[in-house]
């Protein structure tokens, strides 16, 4: 099979490369602003230099992890940013179209008001920030138009990753530095340990199973950032006092969040042979894999 992943210089795009490249897949792989080996410049918001792309690469699964997903950025440049996360969707989208391949989009729990969470796949959705308003018109045209997709949202994605960008690298950081951090306890969300999670996509992206359909593929907790940061900093052995939990409302950000979020897993459990890992898991296996010494 050959897969074309966009957007592989970030965490979930090159996981993806990982896991697929485990699996005998001919992969080929884009970046935009961070250069990354034996990958391609590619900038979806350029229509000819897309379609070139995918045209010559001759996917049949392309996977879309790539975006802007700076919240308060996205906040602040909403129209900047909107050429990105819709603008160059659609144009993936067509230039899919063009070439019969498989669309893997990846979206989020920001489509929600985090009134009334954790959400399932047909919950109404009601963003409250322009990140999650860009992603909900992605989603839309890809629902009306792609002829072929399987739209995967997901939320607080960890684990190990060049750019070190996820919370939970931010905040290891930070504790190895003894800097105190601030961090939310009334943020509400489902952790995703990456590795996981690439590993479950690339399965449902390769099955015939689940088309032109929603699925929510996150871990199986629904715990506050807080908690979550408590949780990080016992598996690496990093002092926990250091981490202050406060209100979102304490932190002055640009852009809503929501609060009582989260995705339920039930269609997932249903349709996928992997088991989503937890976030006590997850970070055991990060602290695993690279102890703090």
């Amino acid at each position: 099979m050959k897969a074309l992943v966009i957007g592989a210089s970030g965490q979930v795009g090159s996981h993806l490369v990982q896991t697929l490249i485990a699996q005998n897949c001919d992969v080929r792989a884009t970046y935009h602003n961070h250069q990354i080996p034996d990958a391609a410049p590619l900038d979806i918001t350029k229509v000819m230099e897309t379609n070139a792309l995918i045209t010559s690469s001759e996917p049949d699964v392309i996977y879309l992890p790539g975006a802007f997903p700076n919240v308060d950025y996205c906040e602040t440049h909403p129209a900047e940013t909107y050429e990105i996360n819709v603008r160059g969707v659609k144009n993936v989208v067509d230039a899919a179209n063009q070439t019969n391949a498989r669309l893997v989009y990846f979206s989020s729990e920001y489509i929600f008001d985090g009134i009334s969470g954790p959400y399932t796949e047909t919950d109404i959705a009601c963003p409250i920030s322009e990140y999650g308003r860009q992603k909900l018109f992605a989603e839309h045209y890809i629902s009306l138009f792609s002829k072929n997709y399987l739209i995967i949202r997901t939320t607080v994605v960890f684990g190990w990753e060049w750019q070190g960008k996820n919370f939970i690298i931010r905040l290891i950081n930070s504790l190895k530095d003894k800097r105190s951090i601030r961090v939310p306890a009334d943020q509400i969300s489902s952790p995703t340990y990456v590795n996981n999670l690439a590993q479950i996509v690339v399965e449902l992206s390769l099955s015939d199973f689940l088309q032109n359909e929603v699925i929510n593929v996150t871990g199986p907790d629904c715990l506050s950032r807080y908690d979550l940061a408590v949780a990080a900093a016992q598996a690496f052995g990093l002092d926990a006092s250091l981490i202050t939990p406060v209100s979102t409302a304490e932190l002055n950000q640009p852009a809503k969040r929501p609060l009582q979020a989260g995705l339920k897993i039930d269609k997932l459990i249903a349709s996928s042979n992997i088991p989503p890992t937890s976030h006590h898991d997850g970070l055991l296996l990060m602290a695993k894999q690279h102890p703090i010494t």
